[in-house]
């Protein structure tokens, strides 16, 4: 092999080694970023890393939503229909947030309560998000029991 076909070799070589790295830490970097979606029943059931960020989907309970008095901290539960989970969150809810509609909530369990960082809500009437309204689905086929506000658009 000539020099020349030395140094050519060396640099495919450096290019192949370096576009694996990059690669890697795009690979890396994504799978850290991602949240996965959970229902309750799942949570509950221990489906979830208790140190993952993870995004919950349900719908809101009626009659659990809490705020007090001029505060941003509130407390609510969501549900797929077979369980129910406690939500904190100290952030600003979306507007079209309110009992009995979709949800999906991303943050972390801690002691048993889901503390949200970013709650997103249904935009419409019949509207409930097609994740949530699948893994509702799932959960309530294993019981023969109709999905709640299950047209999705």
């Amino acid at each position: 092999m000539t020099p020349v076909q030395r140094r050519r070799m060396a640099w495919v070589v450096l290019a192949l080694l370096a576009s694996g790295l990059a690669t890697a830490l795009v690979a890396m970097a994504l799978e850290r970023n991602i949240a996965y979606l959970y229902t309750p029943s799942e949570v509950l059931r221990g489906d979830v890393d208790a140190q993952t960020r993870f995004r919950l989907g349900g719908m809101v309970v009626k009659g659990s939503f809490n705020r007090p008095v001029g505060s941003l901290d509130a407390r609510f539960d969501v549900t797929d229909g077979d369980a129910q989970l406690a939500v904190l969150t100290s952030r600003i809810l979306p507007d079209m947030f309110a009992e009995g509609t979709a949800v999906v909530a991303s943050g972390r369990l801690q002691d048993g309560v889901f503390v949200a960082d970013e709650v997103l809500a249904k935009h419409d009437e019949k509207y409930v998000p097609k994740e949530v309204a699948d893994k509702m689905g799932d959960a309530h086929r294993r019981h023969d029991v109709p999905v709640p506000a299950a047209e999705v658009r």
